[in-house]
């Protein structure tokens, strides 16, 4: 275990990195950080150069690799770091200098245990990429394949362990000592981290998100994942399927090669809401930089390190709250919040449906394109001091891409708008998984559950009773007349009872 000397040098290192960019006003000026904190802040920056405006990406960028993925992290957490912060930080470039290829060479090499020969007819010395993770290069197979391989940097686990471990104890200080701290669960921030780049120090573990995302969105053509080379991927190579294609981000170059940024536009939005609503497994890095369009058309996702996941109740409640703002049912909306649990019991219900009130109608009666999702979501998690909430990391997360994926539709397509786009969609898919038919199927399927496990109960009913050669049966109480049903049987045809009687209410339904 890391002595807490060593935590605290880190961190007085790292702090006086942030006093000189000027990252810790913030901490200094709000009146709900602990008066510890506020000391500490002030220490940090004593003799130190402020600059007139707070660089947070650069403060972060100095400190090193792994402070810019945790920078990363806190640009999701505007409740956390404050607006001006959170939006300072998506500017942060995931960008260092790159490896010798010989480093890189070898990297592979340990990696597949032979000479990189064998697995590449070339690949090109210089990187198309370099990030404080890994850095890609182009190569082609010996099948003559062109593909992309992402290679992680030697040494940079132990370089993250070391780092996480010490923000792991700083989070429990910090969280100790109670108050807004405590509220914004700084511990669960940091293991939310920890997954992210558990995953992105893993390629493997990148690949399989790849790979599921690419079944999801089978449904969604017009969104395409490159192919994984399983046969030359492991825990620090990642090989997949080379994108040839235009980027995003170059709207000109898009509109000369013949595409329609309407389309485009639009295909990403729903290929997100696929992604997010109906499968509950979403690409969290959905930036220009890692999206490309194919010469048919179709949208090319890379970069499968950072993924958000949500399960199906969740995804209920969420797609309930879009709808519900959409459609001004502010009171279904705090309803939906309450049984969530997002908002403690002891708070009242329309109380909570005003503060909504206040956050929606502001936007109603605008015209469509002035709408933003975004502003949309920030006002909403903007009233969760008041009301108690605590941090739900997989919302956070979501806000973070929806809003991205906002500014990108908007780059290619100014007119478009995510509520307009997202209000058919969210009331299908609420249709479909809300409605009669999917409730009947919910039961039938939860009772078929059931019968299939009847077999392995009957099993061991009769382990417990056996029919010969077991203990004798309690004898009958005299003044009650017993029908004798060997024991498993007896069982047996109480479930069978019970099933027959749910198959009834069914046909009732029906």
């Amino acid at each position: 275990m890391t002595h807490f000397i060593v935590h605290t040098a880190r961190l007085l290192k790292w702090g006086r990195t942030l006093a000189r960019h000027g990252a810790l006003l913030g901490i200094e000026r709000d009146p709900l950080t602990p008066p510890p904190a506020r000391r500490i802040a002030r220490i940090l920056r004593i003799g130190a150069r402020l600059p007139k405006v707070p660089a947070y990406a650069d403060a972060f960028q100095a400190i090193g690799p792994a402070a810019i993925k945790l920078g990363q992290s806190l640009a999701t957490r505007p409740d956390l770091v404050g607006e001006e912060a959170a939006n300072d930080l998506l500017r942060l470039q995931d960008a260092l200098p790159p490896l010798p290829f010989d480093q890189i060479r070898d990297q592979i090499e340990q990696s597949f245990h032979g000479p990189i020969d064998q697995l590449f007819a070339s690949i090109d010395p210089v990187p198309v990429g370099a990030a404080s993770i890994a850095q890609v290069h182009r190569a082609v197979t010996t099948e003559g394949r062109e593909v992309a391989v992402k290679v992680l940097r030697p040494g940079v686990e132990r370089e993250f362990a070391k780092a996480i471990d010490t923000y792991e104890w700083a989070a429990a200080q910090a969280e100790a000592m109670g108050g807004e701290l405590a509220r914004l669960r700084p511990r669960l921030v940091i293991a939310t981290f920890k997954r992210w780049t558990a995953r992105e120090l893993d390629l493997r573990r990148e690949a399989a998100s790849a790979s599921e995302l690419a079944e999801g969105m089978e449904a969604e053509p017009a969104f395409v994942v490159p192919a994984i080379d399983w046969q030359r991927t492991s825990g620090k190579v990642l090989t997949l399927e080379w994108v040839d294609g235009l980027k995003l981000s170059d709207r000109d170059a898009l509109v000369a090669a013949g595409h329609d940024p309407g389309v485009i536009a639009g295909n990403l939005v729903r290929a997100f809401l696929r992604q997010a609503i109906a499968e509950g497994f979403f690409h969290a890095d959905l930036h220009q930089g890692n999206l490309f369009v194919l010469p048919d058309g179709r949208i090319a996702a890379i970069d499968f390190g950072i993924m958000g996941r949500i399960d199906r109740r969740a995804r209920l409640w969420l797609a309930e709250i879009i709808y519900g703002l959409i459609t001004g049912n502010y009171r279904r909306v705090a309803e939906i919040h309450f049984e969530a649990q997002y908002v403690p019991a002891h708070h009242n219900v329309a109380e909570f449906a005003t503060a909504l009130r206040a956050v929606g109608e502001p936007m109603r009666g605008r015209p469509v394109k002035e709408l933003s999702v975004g502003q949309m979501l920030d006002g909403l998690f903007a009233i969760t001091r008041d009301f108690d909430m605590q941090t739900q990391p997989h919302l956070l997360l979501l806000q973070k891409t929806m809003v991205m994926v906002e500014g990108v539709a908007t780059a290619l397509d100014p007119d478009i708008n995510m509520w307009e786009t997202a209000a058919p969609f969210v009331r299908e898919w609420l249709r479909s998984e809300l409605g009669p038919e999917a409730a009947i199927a919910d039961r039938i399927g939860a009772d078929v559950r059931t019968l299939a496990r009847i077999p392995d109960l009957i099993r061991r009913i009769e382990a417990r009773f056996p029919a010969e050669g077991g203990a004798p049966p309690l004898p009958p109480l005299a003044e009650v007349e017993v029908v004798r049903i060997s024991p498993p049987w007896r069982y047996l045809f109480v479930i069978a009872a019970g099933f027959a009687a749910g198959f009834a209410a069914h046909l009732l339904l029906g």
